[in-house]
This record gives C-alpha cells, structure tokens and sequence, in this order.
C-alpha cells in the first residue's frame, strides 16, 4: 500500500510536514530556521507539526520568525494552501526546560510524528522531514518504541522497514540498527540480510532507480578472508546474497568496509547494506556530516530525517545549524516528485 500522493505534487510544491522532535532539544530552532530559509520556501509548502505555544515561546526567546497562521489538525483545510502554518498538537501544558531530560518532552515529540504520520497517510501531506528526538525522554513519555523508524513502522502499520542515509551518490542501509555490537552480529542471518536487500531493491525503484546496484560490507575484517577472521560472511550473507541475485537483484559481495563506502561514494553502487550502526554512519558522517539525509524504507508514506541528535548541549543558545533540516526537506521533495513520476 502507498498512501496518496498530491494530484498537483508534480507540477505544483509539495506539501512537507516538518515535526518538531524533542523540544527540550535543538529542533523547534532548526525548523523554524529552514522554514524562514529562501531555498525551502522556493521548493515546498512546510507544515509545521508540533505544540505552537512551545514553538512561539522558543522563537521569543532565539529571535525567530514565527507569525504563521496556527489550525488544529480537526480544522485543517490544506487545500491551496502556498504559505507555512503551524498545525498545533496543543501537548504541552508545562514550560519546557532547554537541555534537560523530561516526560513532557517525549509526550510532545510523540504527538508531534503521530499528527504528521496521520496528516501524510490521508494525503494531506506529501512527506514528512523530522527533527531529532531523544530516545531518553520518549521511554520517560512511555513509549515503547527505541527510535523513530521503529514508532513510524508501527503507526504506518509496515510490516519491515529500515533505516537508511543518502548522502549524494552514497545510500547507506543499516541491517541493525539500535542494538548492542554483540546482539547485532547474532543478528545476521541469512533470513535478515536477503529480506533487507529485497526491501533496498524494492524502494530504490521506487524512488527512480531503474536497476539499483546494491553492496554488501562484510561483518569481519576482510569481508572474513575465506573463514579465516570469521564465518558470517560464508555461511549467512554469501547465501543471502546468491539468493537475492537468483530473484533478479543487482547485488555484490560480500566486501571489505574499509574501502567499500568509499567506492559508493564515488559511485560505483547505488546503496551498501552496512552491517551495523556505526559500520555504515562513521563512514557516512566522515564524508557527509550535515548533508546526510535519513530515509525510512518500507513506510507507505516518505520520512526524510537529520543526520544529528538533539544537541541539548547547544539547545537555546540560537547556534544550531539547521542545514541537515533543509537536505533533508530536498530530499523529501525529490522523492515526492519521482515517486509520482514512478506511478
């Protein structure tokens, strides 16, 4: 299933939802920093997803802009809508403390993704782009979820989805995520490493890429060296990747991740699965820090997000780069438009 798209969104702006994150953080300032930037407002409608007393307060505060119109998501006619407004979640009924940890917080992030994930699943929005969340204050909130892409599948109902950067020519998909070093390498499994490169294949096409050529870093040193540093790479991801070619799918390797990411960089494969965490975003962050861009694959709806956290430590200074925010918008709208063009 994939969620409507807007008629228009080939010829006319597209509509970006622009959720908030965690307020106690630095992404209320991001997001009202690029939605007053002239290059998003050239190429997009920005929809303001979050708590609009907290968003007024905060620009107050930092020397913002923030006189957008404000509407309820029960009173929102988005029709012909060309300038930002603010759709309130109206989820705070505390002051927010800059750089501290709180309940209130994550329950304001939450309802920030939630009123955006509904807003893009009716059609209402063309795509979301995301400010950080901090994974601290949304167990102090409740939730259950670890991150993002985790509450995105389950609010999208997605039965797989997987986190992935784009960074020019290099698109890095992660085949886990958030989890200790040794849990993540009792996780590749032939089953998890076919299904994720089934997924990449499936949503770079959908996305544009006629015949994506896909890459697998190897777990050990080496790519394991035949066996001797290690046996993942012969007995789980060499079959998973015989199997995904036996299907149709332009995949290589298992190779060596010292010089692969690398070589995507210079654009010799259109994405590389990475085994873990930081094996894939150390080498996305060295060659694109601040211009990386989050994509959620396997959602029915397109989730563009920054490649940083919350920053508490800089949070209400008025210093927070929002450039990771504006890729991340452009990414959103390229991948609205080719995703229409796809159709």
């Amino acid at each position: 299933m994939t969620a409507p798209v807007n008629p228009a969104s080939g010829s006319h702006k597209p509509r970006i939802g622009l959720t908030i994150g965690d307020p106690s953080g630095i992404g209320p300032e991001i997001v009202l920093k690029a939605v007053a930037d002239p290059e998003v407002r050239a190429i997009c409608v920005p929809i303001i997803v979050g708590d609009a007393a907290e968003l007024n307060r905060q620009a107050n505060k930092l020397g913002l802009v923030s006189d957008f119109q404000v509407r309820l998501e029960s009173d929102l006619d988005l029709a012909g809508l060309d300038a930002p407004i603010i759709v309130d979640t109206k989820s705070l009924d505390v002051t927010i403390k800059w750089g501290a940890l709180s309940a209130a917080s994550g329950r304001a992030a939450i309802a920030a993704i939630e009123t955006g994930v509904r807003l893009c699943l009716a059609g209402r929005l063309d795509a979301i782009a995301t400010a950080p969340i901090n994974k601290e204050s949304l167990k102090l909130a409740g939730s259950p979820f670890p991150g993002h892409t985790e509450m995105l599948a389950a609010l999208c109902g997605a039965s797989q989805s997987m986190m992935c950067f784009f960074a020019g020519n290099l698109r890095v998909f992660l085949l886990t995520v958030h989890c200790s070093l040794a849990d993540a390498i009792k996780s590749i499994t032939r089953e998890r490493v076919a299904n994720a490169i089934e997924l990449a294949d499936h949503e770079l096409r959908r996305f544009g890429i006629a015949r994506p050529r896909i890459a697998v870093a190897g777990l050990n040193p080496h790519a394991g060296e035949h066996g001797l540093f290690g046996d993942e790479e012969t007995n789980e991801i060499e079959p998973a990747i015989k199997e995904c070619r036996g299907k149709g799918i332009d995949v290589n390797g298992p190779f060596p991740a010292d010089t692969l990411f690398l070589r995507g960089w210079k654009g010799e494969f259109d994405a590389i699965a990475a085994c873990y965490h930081d094996q894939g975003l150390v080498a996305v962050k060295c060659l694109a820090f601040g211009q990386a861009v989050n994509v959620t694959l396997g959602l029915p709806i397109i989730r563009t997000s920054v490649d940083h956290g919350t920053a508490f430590d800089i949070a209400g200074r008025g210093v927070a780069d929002h450039r990771s925010l504006v890729e991340a918008i452009k990414v959103a709208v390229a991948l609205v438009r080719q995703t229409s063009v796809c159709r």
